[in-house]
C-alpha cells in the first residue's frame, strides 16, 4: 500500500497495490502494521457502510470531539465520490484548510482522516457506496459538524448540490459558533 501525502499534515490518500491476472484483482485495504507508519495508533472498533442514491448529494462535514475523537479510513466500494477533509486542529499551520479527492470503486483509493479533521463527501455517481473504518464508537453526544458551504472554508464541490440532510444543512458556520476547544 502506498501512502500519498496530502497538503494537510498527517492526512493521506491510501493507494492499494493490486495484484491482477486473468481472474481479476486482489488488494489489501487494511493492514494495521502498515498504517502504524502514518499514525494509526488506535484500534479499529467500528465499520459503517453508506449508500447514497442521488448524484450531487453531500454528506457531512462530520467529526467527533474529545474524548470520542476518531481516526477514519474511508473507501468507496461502488460508484464515485468527491471526498473532503477539513483541518480543525487549533495549532495546525493548515487550520480550516480543506483537501478533496475522488474516491471510486475504479481507482480503489482511500482517505486516511486523522483526529482533528471534519469529513464529508459529494456523490459523483448515483448509488455510490462507502465503507468507513473508525477508531471510536459513534457518540451522538460528541458528534459535531461544519456547514458544507462555509465561506471561510470555501470548498469547491464539483457538482451543484442536489440533496443534503436537514442536520447537515443546519451545522454552524465557523464564524458563528465554534469555539475550537476540542482539538
Amino acid at each position: 500500500m502506498k501512502f500519498i501525502e496530502t497538503p494537510i499534515k498527517s492526512a493521506y490518500v491510501l493507494k492499494p497495490e493490486p495484484i491482477e491476472d486473468h481472474r481479476g484483482r486482489f488488494c489489501r485495504i487494511f493492514c494495521e502494521e502498515e498504517l502504524k507508519k502514518i499514525g494509526l495508533n488506535k484500534k479499529i472498533v467500528q465499520m459503517n457502510h453508506s449508500i447514497t442514491l442521488k448524484k450531487g448529494t453531500i454528506r457531512g462535514l462530520h467529526f467527533q470531539k474529545p474524548p470520542k475523537s476518531e481516526i477514519k479510513i474511508v473507501k468507496c466500494v461502488k460508484g464515485s465520490v468527491f471526498d473532503v477533509i477539513v483541518d480543525l486542529r487549533r495549532n495546525s499551520s493548515t487550520l480550516f484548510q480543506w483537501y478533496g479527492t475522488i474516491l471510486s470503486s475504479y481507482n480503489i483509493m482511500q482517505m486516511y482522516v486523522p483526529i482533528g479533521m471534519a469529513h464529508g463527501f459529494q456523490t459523483i455517481e448515483d448509488n455510490s457506496e462507502l465503507i468507513y473504518f473508525h477508531t471510536e464508537y459513534y457518540s451522538s453526544e460528541h458528534e459535531r459538524g461544519l456547514r458544507y458551504n462555509d465561506p471561510e472554508i470555501n470548498i469547491k464541490w464539483p457538482l451543484r448540490v442536489k440533496d443534503i440532510s436537514e442536520k447537515d444543512i443546519n451545522f454552524p458556520f465557523i464564524s458563528n459558533s465554534l469555539k475550537w476547544d476540542f482539538f
